[in-house]
C-alpha cells in the first residue's frame, strides 16, 4: 500500500503541482487576460453549466465581464480558456482561422459526428466542402429548386395540425423533411422518421461523457450514430451505382458522389459529411422555429399580429402601421389561389418577418459562440493567450449587450424596422458565425423560419398549453418541448 501511495506521489501528484506551478508563472509572464481559474482541476465548469441549465445563464459572464472586462480567463471543461465578449476580438478570432487559432470541440462530439464532419475538417478540404455546401444553399439555388420543397413540405406538415401540437416535435419533423430532400432527395417516409429517432440519440449523446462503460447516453448514442452511418453508407453506394448508370439528379449528394472523379470523396468522408449536415439542418433551424413563436407568443403586441387585421384595430385601437407583419402576409395569401406555393418575391416581401427573424437569432442564441485552440501565443488587446489554450468567442454575450442593443434582454422585433438594427457593425450581429466557418446554410434557414412563419400565422391561432420554460445546456431548447392548443383560422372564419 505504501508503494503504491509513493507512485501516486512521485508520478502523479507531483508532475501535476509542477505543471501547474509552470503554467501559473508562465502566465504571469505573457500576461493572460485576468480572470479566475477556479477550483483544481474542475475549475468553474460547475457554475458554468449550472448557469446555462437555468432559463437566465447571463450572470456567468455578466459577473465575469464587469470583474475582469470583455476579455477574460476561467477554466471549463477541463482546460484554461479565456472568453471573448469584445465583437472585434471575436472577429479576429474567426478571421485568423487556420492561422493562429483552429477549431476544437468536445471529445462526444467529435466521435459522433465523425472525423470527416465539415465542423472538423481543416484547410484545404474544409475550404473545398465549405464551397460545394455554399453552393447548394445560395439564394439562386433556393429560388429555382428549393423553394418549391419548402413551401410543400411545410405545408404537408401542417395539414396534420389538430387541437394540441408539441411544437419543437412538429419543427424537428419539418426540419428534417427539408434536410433530407435537399441533401439526397427523399420525400417524408417510414424510412425517414426511423432514421430522425436515431438522431435524436446521436445528438443527445453530444455532451455526455465519451466513455461507453461510465455513460449509457453516449453508448446509446454511439449505437444510434452506427446505424445511421449504415443506413447512410447503403444510400451513398445506390447513388454510385445510379450515377456509373447515368442517372443524375441535383442535390448534394449528387454533386459528392460526382466530384469523386476529382477529389475521391470516400463512401466515409462522404456520410460524415451528411451526418454533420443532418444534425445541423434538424437542430437548430427546429429550435429557432419553436422559439420564434415563443417570443411571438409572450410578446403582447407581435401576438396580436396573427389575429385578422379588421378585428384588431377595432380592439386595440392602435394605427395599422403597429400590424405590420400581420398585413404582410395577408396581402401574399390574398395573390394566392388555393394551394398555390410561395414564391422568391413573396418571400423577399416579407420584411416585418425578417425582423422577427433577425430578433430571434438575436435573443435565442441558437448558436452561443464558438470554441477555437490557439495555435501559437496570440496577442490581442494588450494581452497573450497562450499556445494550445482554448478560447471561446461568445456571440451570446455581445448581443444581448446594452452598448450594442437597447434593451437587449427584452424581445422587440421592431427595433430591425426601417434598417434601425443594420446600423450595427457586421461583426456585433453574428447568428450564423463569421470567417471561413460562416454557416453554409444560414440564408436557406432564413427561408425555410420565413416560410413556416407565413403558413402558421394565415392558418393558425394558438394559445401556450401550460407554462415552459428556456433553457441553454446542453442545446438551446424548451423543457417540455413547447406544447401548444391550435385552432385553424379558415375554420373560425367560416363560423
Amino acid at each position: 500500500m505504501a508503494v503504491i501511495s509513493l507512485y501516486l506521489v512521485f508520478f502523479v501528484v507531483l508532475p501535476a503541482i509542477v505543471l501547474i506551478a509552470h503554467r501559473s508563472s508562465r502566465c504571469r509572464r505573457l500576461r493572460v487576460p485576468p480572470g479566475s481559474l477556479g477550483l483544481p482541476f474542475v475549475g468553474e465548469t460547475l457554475q458554468l453549466i449550472s448557469a446555462y441549465k437555468t432559463e437566465n445563464p447571463e450572470p456567468f459572464i455578466d459577473e465575469r465581464v464587469s470583474r475582469f472586462g470583455s476579455l477574460f480567463t476561467t477554466h471549463v471543461f477541463g482546460e484554461p480558456t479565456v472568453f471573448s465578449v469584445d465583437p472585434e476580438t471575436n472577429r479576429f478570432i474567426m478571421q485568423n482561422e487556420g492561422k493562429l487559432f483552429e477549431c476544437s470541440y468536445p471529445g462526444s462530439i467529435s466521435n459522433l459526428l465523425g472525423k470527416h464532419s465539415l465542423l472538423l475538417m481543416k484547410g484545404s478540404l474544409h475550404k473545398r466542402m465549405h464551397s460545394l455546401t455554399m453552393s447548394f444553399a445560395n439564394s439562386s439555388i433556393i429560388r429555382d429548386h428549393l423553394l418549391v420543397d419548402i413551401d410543400r413540405l411545410i405545408r404537408l406538415n401542417l395539414d396534420s395540425w389538430s387541437d394540441r401540437v408539441l411544437l419543437m416535435e412538429e419543427a424537428k419533423k419539418i426540419t428534417f423533411e427539408l434536410t433530407m430532400k435537399q441533401l439526397m432527395s427523399f420525400d417524408p417516409c417510414e424510412w425517414t422518421e426511423s432514421l430522425r429517432k436515431e438522431y435524436v440519440l446521436v445528438i443527445e449523446g453530444f455532451f455526455s461523457v465519451p466513455l461507453p462503460i461510465f455513460s449509457p447516453t453516449y453508448r446509446r448514442a454511439i449505437k444510434a450514430r452506427t446505424k445511421v452511418a449504415e443506413a447512410l453508407s447503403l444510400v451513398v453506394k445506390q447513388r454510385r451505382i445510379e450515377s456509373e448508370s447515368g442517372e443524375k439528379r441535383k442535390d448534394m449528394l449528387a454533386a459528392l458522389v460526382a466530384s469523386d472523379d476529382h477529389g475521391s470523396f470516400s463512401d466515409e468522408q462522404i456520410v460524415d459529411f451528411l451526418v454533420a449536415l443532418l444534425v445541423a439542418g434538424y437542430e437548430t433551424t427546429s429550435t429557432s422555429m419553436t422559439l420564434a413563436v415563443k417570443f411571438l407568443t409572450e410578446t403582447p403586441l407581435a401576438l396580436a399580429q396573427i389575429t385578422p387585421l379588421d378585428c384588431l384595430l377595432k380592439q386595440s385601437g392602435l394605427g395599422p402601421d403597429r400590424f405590420a407583419g400581420l398585413e404582410e402576409h395577408e396581402q401574399i395569401r390574398a395573390k394566392k389561389g388555393e394551394g398555390e406555393a410561395l414564391e422568391w418575391s413573396d418571400y423577399k416581401s416579407m420584411t416585418f418577418t425578417q425582423c422577427v427573424v433577425n430578433e430571434t437569432l438575436r435573443i435565442a442564441n441558437i448558436i452561443g459562440g464558438i470554441f477555437r485552440r490557439t495555435m501559437t501565443d496570440v496577442n490581442v488587446k494588450g494581452y497573450t493567450i497562450p499556445k494550445g489554450w482554448k478560447v471561446f468567442a461568445s456571440f451570446r454575450g455581445v448581443h444581448l449587450d446594452h452598448e450594442y442593443f437597447k434593451d437587449a434582454r427584452t424581445f422587440n422585433p421592431w427595433r430591425w424596422q426601417n434598417n434601425s438594427g443594420a446600423t450595427c457593425p457586421a461583426n456585433v450581429f453574428t447568428p450564423f458565425g463569421g470567417g471561413q466557418r460562416l454557416c453554409p446554410g444560414y440564408e436557406l434557414a432564413r427561408v425555410e423560419l420565413s416560410v413556416f412563419l407565413h403558413h402558421l400565422v394565415t392558418r393558425f391561432s394558438w394559445t401556450p398549453a401550460g407554462e415552459d420554460k428556456l433553457v441553454f445546456f446542453p442545446t438551446t431548447r424548451t423543457q417540455k418541448r413547447y406544447p401548444i392548443n391550435v385552432q385553424r383560422r379558415d375554420r373560425v372564419q367560416a363560423m
